[in-house]
């Protein structure tokens, strides 16, 4: 019955496919987090009347991550391609896409994180400092706590933006659900070919939303 209705779908090449594009997604969303939140930390305590302010360093980290999060995806990809030959040696495959994936969100990501902890109660912070509390106890014991909801929330857009961007990686070559829609289904014709990739790629999204929506009522002690 399904082999009717989508003639030309090859399960297997789909289905790994669809485990490229879990892939990209999770292990730039993972190095995303790590990265996109330690940039926003830094461009939070580096910002007036916090405990790092310097206006040279906001200033340039702060325009790096507008320089990098204004570029199009498609355009950052052939940016970086020195890049990621030096780092991964390929420019084919899932782990060619990582380098383009993971720059061009963390920036993205940033701004998040630097919005979230903007929102934190002003007056936390200073009892904390009052009180002779390290730098470090106050970003692992007030900041990311107290922001942890937003942070969530932050990077569950960002892990959905990302499939989209693996969707593009996918057309230069680097495998998963794009790669195939564009190659096996847009340029020889065949629609069923495209259909399930992008329904795949629908239920990637849905259940990273539903996966972000809960843990992020998990943390929300409001």
């Amino acid at each position: 019955m399904v082999e009717q209705l989508f003639p030309n779908v090859n399960w297997d090449k789909m289905w790994q496919a669809a485990y490229e594009t879990v892939y990209m997604t999770m292990m730039s969303t993972v190095i995303t987090f790590i990265l996109g939140l330690a940039i926003g930390i830094v461009l939070f305590l580096t910002s007036p009347h916090q405990l790092w302010a310097n206006k040279t360093v906001n200033f340039i980290t702060g325009s790096l991550v507008n320089i990098f999060r204004s570029i199009p995806f498609v355009i950052l990809i052939i940016l970086l391609i020195p890049f990621t030959l030096f780092v991964v040696g390929t420019m084919r495959g899932t782990n060619a896409a990582l380098p383009a994936l993971i720059v061009g969100a963390a920036p993205f990501y940033a701004r998040m994180v630097l919005i979230a902890l903007r929102e934190i109660d002003k007056g936390v912070i200073e009892a904390a400092r009052s009180m002779g509390a390290k730098t470090s106890t106050i970003i692992f014991k007030v900041l990311i706590p107290e922001s942890l909801p937003a942070l969530i929330s932050g990077i569950t857009v960002t892990a959905i933006a990302l499939v989209g961007y693996t969707a593009m990686a996918g057309i230069v070559g680097a495998g998963g659900l794009g790669q195939l829609a564009f190659i096996d289904g847009f340029q020889r014709d065949r629609n069923d070919v495209v259909q399930i990739a992008t329904i795949l790629i629908l239920v990637i999204v849905f259940a990273l939303q539903w996966i972000g929506d809960v843990i992020t009522t998990k943390v929300d002690k409001r």
